[in-house]
């Protein structure tokens, strides 16, 4: 009897320890590969001064070391309002663990750009308009500027990308777990960082109003771009999560429409700097 009780003890002990170590293995908060995940959120961004180059039928010339704003809209329902996502500055990602610490990505990054207008700057190039009417007054600018300064005024360039600065990308993130570290045991709860790079391409819709033409506003695929990222990860009850990215990138964007012929181009090139806040969810297909 007392060999069928060792017996039973011993089976008894073996199973409960092969459930556990399932059990920990099922929830291990390093044990990603395979998962999947898709996040929503907002940024704000920064960009560098750039020169931005004209070229029409009448005119051709550069607007030197133009500086830029993000153009953040007040937080309130648009941020969740399915008809109105694209009036705040939004991200999206979908991923995938191809490894237990790195991720593929395709993401969706939409945000804001404006050129200052009444801002000091200097011009270098010609035009050849001739008189236009803007609102209701006449103006003229021909001539040859050799960087002549200007202070941009509204009747004379409106040069946004503002629905949006379009960046659409493919990633690659390293994803790494710090609750050992900081002696979290827990698996409802997880500290990750992320670090990670993209390339991608721009499809802005820029709207641009220039020397008296009609206002231009359409979707088109103008440049590319790449950036580098790192962000806090913080994941609840193993699938939900929200992050803080920190991102810096470059854009380089030749073929950008300004009006409704598509001879006439602008072109530049800038760096930025992007915060974003998002939500998000892990899953598996199984």
């Amino acid at each position: 009897m007392k060999r069928i009780f060792i017996v039973v003890l011993f089976i008894s002990h073996f199973s409960f320890a092969q459930d556990t170590n399932i059990k920990e293995k099922k929830y291990d908060v390093n044990n990603r590969k395979g998962q999947f995940f898709a996040s929503w959120g907002w940024n704000r961004s920064s960009y560098s001064k750039s020169d931005i180059s004209f070229k029409g039928n009448d005119f051709n010339f550069t607007v030197h070391n133009a500086k830029a704003s993000d153009k953040p809209k007040p937080f309130g329902i648009d941020f969740f309002d399915p008809l109105g996502i694209t009036l705040p500055a939004t991200n999206l990602e979908l991923g995938y663990f191809i490894k237990d610490n790195y991720t593929i990505v395709l993401g969706y990054d939409h945000m804001k750009y404006v050129m200052r207008n009444n801002q000091d700057a200097h011009i270098s190039g010609t035009i050849a308009v001739g008189d236009y009417d803007y609102n209701g007054t006449t103006y003229n600018y021909d001539g040859t500027y050799n960087n002549t300064a200007n202070t941009l005024p509204s009747n004379f360039l409106l040069f946004e990308h503002t629905d949006g600065l379009n960046y659409i990308f493919v990633g690659a993130n390293r994803f790494d777990n710090f609750n050992k570290f900081l002696h979290i045991t827990t698996h409802n709860f997880e500290v990750n960082l992320e670090e990670g790079i993209d390339l991608g391409f721009l499809m802005p819709k820029t709207n641009t109003t220039i020397l008296g033409n009609e206002r231009y506003d359409e979707f088109h695929v103008a440049g590319f771009g790449f950036s580098a990222s790192a962000g806090l990860n913080l994941t609840f009850f193993k699938h939900f999560y929200i992050k803080a990215d920190l991102k810096v990138g470059y854009i380089n964007m030749p073929d950008i429409r300004i009006t409704s012929d598509s001879s006439e181009k602008a072109k530049q090139h800038f760096t930025f700097t992007e915060s974003a806040y998002t939500f998000g969810y892990r899953f598996r297909i199984q």
